[in-house]
């Protein structure tokens, strides 16, 4: 007997040391996504957002997600300004990095060895806001009616971090969830895919890109995705094959956590559809669509310092950072972090149909382009990354010009060009927890109608 239980011992220690050696050299994907995803959220929070490391595993990362995720580890060097994540402490190592104004990269294990380090952005010293209202301050106009409706927390929702109103060019009433202000950048996720339409206006008016042009990439020429023209792209309409599902190892996923050229991968995917003809969202078209405005400079300095200085800089968008991946392909789909003021004010932005002070800053009619509503969504979809109805058909009415940005985990954006009105909700509510925030957007209307 002694001798069968001692064979038993030998016989699950060689099994254990063979499975964490399988798992050591040949990880499944899906834990090296899963590693992947939980270094990328950690590393942008702490080195973009500020927030403690531990709480922001436990919060964005494990309470959420796939329960394995909750076997993740991390460890963070302060120094390097990196963070790795291991399942289990020890398997499917993954790294994230971090770039002072660039945000955080996944990068691979030789890439996280040879990355380059750090340097100092030069920033314009903030300029005094004291007594300004905002956007040019940080003085608020407050509605009492509107501000009690975001004391009601079956209105505001579960996970809510912040919420910013907006009502001809004033803040009217604002709230923010435990732990998080005023100051406190916030991942966006795809309601970045606005501001990714927003950059092509604005290289659409420098004459370096049109709505109507084919024949996008050098892969897709003699091939009939040659056929896509970049309003194909914008409407969500290319026909490329793309599975959007965030649940397993799918394209997205892929896309964001193991691909380190995320425009390629996307761009290799076949058609699936003729282009023009058929609705289908993907976070791949949007990255695509970043490497296209991307190509159009001389240099890729040129290209990644271009969104602070034509679109952030002016509009006073001091906090938002659009991180690249490794390649240096701004994440045009997923990765903006602003704070929920700096949000408002690209929401207040479109309300003035790309105009800001004086100065008309995207083409006169490009933004009443961006949410016209497609006839290959059915209506539900606007021509430049924008939704144009939201949510279920059944729910409480809202003024028909009503337009949204919206990004995964309850980031949205409502944006009512004749109320001049912009209702910014942020925070970490996944679909599972029933939450409609058309509530908390019709409660607004009618107060400030």
């Amino acid at each position: 007997m002694r001798r069968r239980l001692l064979w038993l011992a030998g016989s699950v220690s060689v099994a254990v040391a063979a499975i964490a050696g399988w798992l050591v050299v040949m990880p499944p994907e899906l834990l090296r996504v899963g590693d992947g995803y939980a270094a990328k959220i950690v590393c942008s929070n702490v080195f973009v957002a500020g927030r403690d490391a531990d709480a922001v595993l436990a919060a964005d990362v494990q309470a959420p997600g796939h329960p394995l995720l909750r076997l993740v580890r991390i460890s963070v060097d302060e120094t390097r300004k990196a963070v790795t994540a291991r399942m289990f402490g020890f398997a499917a190592p993954g790294h994230a990095i971090y770039r002072e104004g660039l945000g955080c990269t996944n990068v691979t294990e030789g890439e996280f060895a040879a990355f380059p380090g750090n340097r100092q952005l030069r920033r314009r010293p903030p300029q005094s806001d004291e007594g300004k209202p905002w956007p040019d301050g940080s003085g608020t106009n407050v509605n009492p009616a509107v501000q009690t409706l975001l004391t009601d927390p079956q209105l505001t929702g579960p996970g809510m971090r912040a919420i910013v109103v907006v009502k001809d060019g004033r803040i009217v009433a604002e709230s923010y969830g435990e732990g998080f202000n005023s100051g406190t950048p916030l991942l966006g996720w795809s309601m970045t895919k606005s501001v990714t339409a927003a950059l092509i206006g604005l290289r659409i008016r420098d004459g370096q890109m049109a709505l109507d042009r084919a024949e996008l990439l050098p892969q897709w020429r003699n091939d009939p995705r040659s056929r896509i023209k970049l309003a194909d792209l914008l409407a969500m309409q290319s026909g490329l094959q793309f599975n959007e599902d965030y649940g397993d190892v799918t394209d997205v996923t892929r896309m964001l956590f193991l691909e380190g050229d995320m425009a390629n991968f996307s761009a290799s995917k076949p058609l699936e559809a003729q282009p023009g003809e058929r609705f289908s969202y993907s976070s791949g078209t949007s990255t695509i669509l970043s490497r296209l405005w991307m190509n159009t400079f001389g240099s890729i300095r040129e290209a990644l310092t271009f969104p602070r200085a034509a679109l952030f800089r002016p509009l006073g968008m001091t906090s938002a950072v659009l991180e690249p991946d490794a390649h240096g392909t701004f994440v045009g789909s997923s990765y903006m972090y602003a704070t929920a003021r700096d949000w408002a004010r690209f929401g207040l932005f479109l309300l003035q149909n790309g105009r800001w002070n004086t100065e008309q800053i995207l083409p006169p009619d490009f933004v009443t382009f961006m949410h016209t509503p497609t006839k290959a969504s059915n209506g539900r979809y606007g021509a430049g990354h924008v939704w144009t109805k939201f949510g279920k058909d059944v729910g409480p009415p809202l003024p028909k010009d009503a337009y949204w940005l919206q990004g995964h985990d309850g980031q949205t954006a409502m944006l009512v060009p004749s109320l001049g009105l912009a209702v910014v909700r942020l925070g970490l509510t996944p679909s599972s927890s029933g939450y409609d925030v058309r509530m908390l957007e019709a409660k607004i209307v009618e107060a400030v109608n």
